[in-house]
């Protein structure tokens, strides 16, 4: 009896292969750009892109509490914050959120969304003002970093911002009114590659 085992794609081709998609490749496109590295349909392409639309991207099992913290950044002529959860053991990313303003409201709209995803849990965060009263409307328990804590976070947020903005310098969007989408996605491959390094203990620089 022949045992058929299927051959995972390697997640440089998936993140090559949006990139393909979101600069403006057809489905069929992209899989003809893959075919030196690996053989792939417009199909499975196209399962990579739903995949990377929703929160499921970054689901883990396993979740002790919310790391979370935000961060300035500059996009095109806009201002803007990226919103991040990590978690403190495996320091996975949990998910990642990008917003025009800093305020009560969008905080507690992330933590609803990571709540809704791993269910309720202790959530860490700096003395920013908005945290405890998003916290309190959801029922969460909320700590301030401790200093170790506060390394692990700062250190991702530093990663997401550093190269979002070098993906804004090399790929602007010209568009008037842009609603930073293209952004947004970015967040979510580049979140998927960190996942995976850290899945396999590779070093991330």
């Amino acid at each position: 009896m022949l045992v058929f085992k299927r051959e995972r794609t390697h997640p440089e081709a998936v993140l090559y292969g949006l990139y393909l998609y979101w600069m403006g490749l057809s489905l069929r496109c992209v899989a003809d750009a893959l075919d030196p590295f690996v053989k792939r349909s417009h199909v499975a392409v196209w399962k990579w892109i739903q995949l990377f639309g929703k929160n499921t991207v970054f689901h883990r099992r396993r979740v002790t509490a919310f790391l979370v913290d935000e961060t300035y950044i500059r996009v095109g002529e806009y201002d803007a914050w990226v919103w991040v959860a990590i978690e403190p053991i495996h320091r996975y990313i949990l998910g990642v959120y990008l917003s025009r303003f800093r305020n009560i409201m969008v905080a507690e709209f992330f933590l609803r969304t990571l709540v809704k995803i791993y269910g309720r849990h202790m959530v860490y965060t700096d003395e920013g003002v908005w945290y405890p009263d998003a916290c309190n409307s959801l029922g969460l328990e909320h700590r301030i970093h401790t200093p170790y804590e506060k390394s692990l976070i700062e250190r991702t947020n530093q990663y997401l911002k550093d190269r979002t903005e070098s993906f804004d310098d090399h790929y602007p969007c010209r568009k008037h009114g842009c609603d930073l989408s293209h952004v947004r996605k970015w967040l979510y491959v580049f979140c998927f590659m960190y996942n995976e390094m850290m899945r396999n203990r590779i070093r991330f620089n």
